[in-house]
């Protein structure tokens, strides 16, 4: 029987992209698996039975508690004896990288997930890409969650061409298209618009995620004021926690929260219903490793904006589910966004193309398919791929 262990540093990242996967594993395995991250009671309370909870503080940023949590890593893993570990999320990887060559696990599989330096300057950008390169070196496996990400990694040299590969055409965990149900748009659709008096007239811009500068909050916002105050009929639902930090510019979301054209809904566990109520997706991002809420969004029948970075294209079509915008550039994503408002037959185009492209490409029980093919094969298992 195969042992291996999944590793992020909030359980958040588990329960939202590994917790299925690992479930499927599961049901067609005998394997053992196990998971480490910081200690949460209801991430712990929530967790199937068959699945073993190896807490492990770890600290925001670089500290002396990141050397405790490598020690007692490398205490687990050489009791546990795990065959094959997989970790993702910055602190978490560099840890169990450690830790897990110090215990000679066979199988070390970076998820990479999204790489931290790609969104600093100057000396921080050098720190925390050398630490990017040390994690891959003492991987024995790479899977970038996108292929323009791999493409990236190799032309910035963090591991040879040799290593590394992306499972299908990428994403951390597909779309699932039962919870994600385009037959349930009108449904939901028409309960979020009576929730915050939404007419069909109106159209709506969505984001979803943190409120924070790699997000392109600044340009969101930049875009979003003129657009609204050239068409009444133009809104911006914006999904997650609303806290921001020191890189959003404070004039631009002092103006968001006063004026009604944009609507802050917090964060919510049924993004899919709030989703059927907009008209158009927007993720003006800096960096990402794939950007699950763009495929998330082509599920539910939207036609998508996201800027010109690795990841985000991967999970969509030029002018045929959607726009590619100028990272930085809020004069483009404006015209984006115009085209969008002002073509209302291009956008449904561009949100029909968008289901079929999700459930041929993106589908979350097909990936999870080639994710245990992937894993067989790294552990050297029959018939593994």
């Amino acid at each position: 029987m195969k042992k291996i262990c999944f590793i992020t540093t909030v359980p958040i990242t588990l329960q939202a992209f590994v917790l299925k996967t690992a479930e499927y594993i599961h049901e067609n395995t005998d394997w053992d698996i196990s998971m480490i991250c910081n200690f949460d009671e209801k991430f712990k309370a929530q967790l199937p039975e068959y699945i073993h909870y190896y807490p492990v503080h770890m600290e925001r940023g670089i500290s002396i508690g990141g050397i405790r949590a490598m020690f007692e890593m490398k205490k687990i893993f050489k009791r546990e004896k795990f065959d094959l570990i997989q970790y993702s999320t910055p602190n978490a990887s560099l840890y169990a990288s450690l830790a897990g060559k110090m215990s000679k696990v066979p199988v070390r599989l970076y998820c990479q997930w999204g790489m931290a330096y790609v969104g600093f300057t100057g000396i921080k950008r050098k720190i925390f890409k050398a630490i990017e390169k040390l994690v891959c070196s003492l991987s024995t496996w790479i899977e970038p969650d996108s292929n323009s990400n791999l493409m990236f990694s190799h032309q910035e040299r963090l591991y040879p061409n040799e290593k590394g590969s992306v499972i299908w055409n990428g994403s951390a965990c597909g779309v699932n298209i039962t919870k994600f149900d385009i037959s349930k748009k009108l449904e939901y659709r028409k309960k979020i618009q009576e929730q915050y008096g939404l007419s069909d007239g109106l159209f709506v811009f969505g984001f979803v995620g943190r409120i924070t500068r790699d997000k392109g909050i600044n340009e969101l916002f930049t875009a979003f004021k003129v657009i609204a105050e050239q068409n009444d009929n133009a809104r911006l639902m914006m999904i997650g926690p609303t806290e921001i930090d020191s890189t959003v510019n404070q004039e631009l979301y002092n103006w968001a929260m006063k004026t009604d054209k944009v609507i802050f809904v917090g964060y919510t566990n049924v993004v899919e219903q709030y989703l059927s109520a907009m008209d158009c997706y927007i993720l003006p991002s800096y960096r990402e490793g794939f950007g699950m809420g763009v495929i998330e969004a082509e599920a539910m029948g939207l036609p998508v904006i996201v800027s010109n970075i690795p990841g985000p294209t991967d999970a969509m079509i030029h002018e045929k589910t959607g726009l590619i915008v100028a990272k930085k550039d809020s004069a483009d994503l404006k015209n984006a966004m115009a085209c969008l408002l002002n073509d209302r037959d291009i956008a449904k185009q561009y949100g029909k193309a968008g289901i079929e492209h999700v459930k041929t490409n993106f589908e979350q029980m097909k990936l999870f398919e080639y994710i245990l093919e992937d894993r067989k094969r790294l552990l050297g298992e029959e018939n593994g791929g």
